[in-house]
């Protein structure tokens, strides 16, 4: 755990480009992250997070013009409803 005087440091350093995400997941969600970030080689579970945002987002813009990528996003989003007790914390 860092001093609070790092952690005032970091803060004030990235105030306007970074803040910090502390949340409270499954393992499963941990798990997921982890392979994740093994899988495709990025720095860890925060990289992965990252990861999954940008490609959720790629996914969406090229659902705007591509009926097959919509409806793929659309099946993805309507099985996570289904299982989201699973998932959420």
């Amino acid at each position: 755990m860092a001093t609070a005087a790092a952690q005032k440091k970091w803060r004030d350093k990235h105030r306007f480009v970074k803040s910090q995400l502390n949340v409270m997941a499954r393992r499963i969600t941990h798990d997921g992250l982890k392979e994740i970030s093994d899988q495709f080689g990025l720095h860890g579970k925060a990289e992965a997070v990252a990861f999954c945002t940008f490609v959720v987002r790629a996914m969406k813009q090229k659902s705007d013009g591509d009926a097959a990528t919509f409806l793929y996003l659309d099946a993805l989003k309507a099985g996570f409803k289904r299982d989201r007790d699973i998932y959420s914390p």
